[in-house]
């Protein structure tokens, strides 16, 4: 994962993308997988897309996740985990994440 500093956000509903611009200045298109949170900090695993939407290789990227409460109208900020341990907790979190959606296809919808 390329580490970050300034970012250009872009959320919305209908898209679930952000754009990310890198240290290099690249832009890249993440679509929004999911945000969770792990011991009581949110974080949200973005899928990098390339120039034709779709990302062949799966890899995922985890950043910290913050919205400011007193503003229902301000962007949400990303910020770079720069912290092995912490990068961990999340990516195992994840993991777990993914275990259950798969349970929860093999199950199907209960009726």
């Amino acid at each position: 994962m390329e580490k970050d500093k300034n970012r250009k956000e872009e959320l919305t509903d209908e898209e679930m993308t952000v754009e990310l611009e890198l240290d290099d200045g690249t832009l890249v298109s993440c679509a929004i997988v999911t945000i969770m949170t792990v011991q009581k900090k949110d974080y949200i695993v973005l899928l990098p897309l390339d120039e034709n939407g779709g990302n062949e290789d799966g890899e995922v990227w985890f950043y910290r996740y913050f919205e400011d409460e007193n503003n229902a109208d301000a962007e949400p900020e990303l910020e770079y985990i720069d912290n092995d341990e912490e990068y961990e907790m999340v990516a195992d979190a994840f993991d777990e994440f993914l275990d259950n959606a798969e349970f929860d296809e093999l199950v199907g919808p209960e009726s």
